[in-house]
């Protein structure tokens, strides 16, 4: 039986872990919050963001990759036209992990993992706002003096041959 890459083993063996963390994904995605423990979350994390990354891209092989993992169709719907929806402005960080009390029966460390549906915070917007403005800023005097010496050499050109003619002129 081969170790897990990364992260400690949760189950009895690959296959049971990758359907118990499909299981855990399909609740979350129902739910938008579910109760378990800390490893386990800490393992479901880049699959949900995986999967909602998929989401957000909306086409026909995202939903069946995604369909490789959450066999219920109704969810995969829930997933691809609420939760994608919810999180398009987001560039990641998709779901959120919460500590909480121990488990009372074996005194696990148990953690809540949920969805972020909060909208991305308006200074943060603003921040990459005022990045692009400035980029486009530094951008306009680079051009600007680009026209300027194209023009100033297209007015010194017809001056030069008008020179030359002057001098040709004189010469006769």
């Amino acid at each position: 039986m081969p170790t897990p890459k990364k992260g400690p083993r949760l189950a009895s063996s690959p296959a049971h872990e990758r359907l118990m963390l499909a299981n855990m994904a399909t609740s979350l995605f129902q739910n938008g919050r579910i109760v378990t423990t800390l490893p386990k979350a800490k393992r479901l994390r880049p699959l949900a963001e995986r999967l909602i990354t998929f989401a957000k891209r909306g086409d026909l092989h995202s939903r069946r990759r995604v369909m490789r993992v959450i066999r219920n169709k109704s969810v995969v719907h829930i997933l691809f036209t609420q939760i994608a929806q919810q999180m398009e402005q987001r560039e990641g960080g998709y779901t959120r992990i919460v500590k909480i009390a121990p488990r009372v029966g074996d005194a696990a460390p148990a953690a809540i993992i949920e969805l972020v549906t909060e909208p991305v915070s308006a200074k943060q917007a603003v921040v990459k706002e005022a990045e692009a403005t400035t980029k486009v800023a530094e951008e306009a005097p680079a051009q600007a003096e680009e026209a300027v010496t194209e023009e100033t050499a297209a007015t010194e050109a017809p001056a030069e041959e008008a020179a030359e003619a002057t001098e040709a002129e004189k010469a006769e």
